[in-house]
């Protein structure tokens, strides 16, 4: 039976988010909602030399809470792009598979954007390339309220739901960049995976997904 998955939009989703796509024919990503701060929009997670770090792209023109997700404009008052790019190559151009990736990720740090949603499904669009996965992309056509229901994840893939809350999915540990330093650190952005395992990334999303 065909699944379609309600998902938000995210800046290189984790790893929670991407098993989940693996096991869905469809996705619809919510950008009629308003935009809020301190979600998956507009930050990401990685590895960093000294632990989990944060990558936060700044955005402009939010009017309170009205301003809607595909309304979103980001900041270039700061060079982020050439922060996070050089975050991302110093936290895995040590890792296996990093070279042969990145030259598909980085064009995305030296063209400005002036939406954040233009650069976020960009760099979801590469992703799913990357796992050669056939999935329907679309962009919600108006707003539908939160719910529960197992196909609507945009609660649950969320900064402040763990992936344990996820009754669907359950983390599968990989060699992370650096394993000998501390230890594994789950859902991070789904690069994360991607550098390490490489083609071996797309069995371990779809080995997450309980049922």
């Amino acid at each position: 039976m065909p699944t379609t998955k309600i998902i938000p939009l995210t800046y290189l989703g984790p790893v929670q988010l991407f098993s989940h796509i693996v096991n869905a024919d469809a996705v619809v990503i919510e950008q009629q909602a308003n935009y809020q701060r301190k979600t998956y929009a507009n930050r990401c997670s990685i590895a960093g030399a000294n632990g989990p770090m944060h990558l936060a792209i700044p955005v402009t023109n939010i009017k309170g809470s009205r301003t809607s997700i595909k309304e979103t404009v980001i900041s270039y008052d700061m060079d982020w792009q050439k922060q996070h790019w050089r975050s991302i190559v110093s936290a895995y151009n040590s890792s296996p598979f990093f070279e042969y990736y990145a030259d598909d990720f980085a064009p995305f740090y030296h063209k400005q954007y002036k939406y954040l949603i233009d650069f976020n499904m960009g760099l979801f669009k590469t992703m799913l390339d990357e796992l050669e996965l056939d999935v329907n992309i679309r962009l919600s056509d108006e707003y539908v309220a939160t719910s529960d229901q197992p196909n609507d994840l945009r609660r649950i893939i969320h900064p402040k739901s763990l992936p344990e809350n996820d009754k669907q999915y359950q983390t599968i540990e990989y060699r992370q960049v650096f394993a000998e330093k501390y230890s594994f650190v789950p859902n991070l952005s789904v690069i994360d995976l991607l550098f390490s395992k490489g083609p071996e990334t797309y069995d371990i999303l779809k080995a997450s997904i309980i049922g």
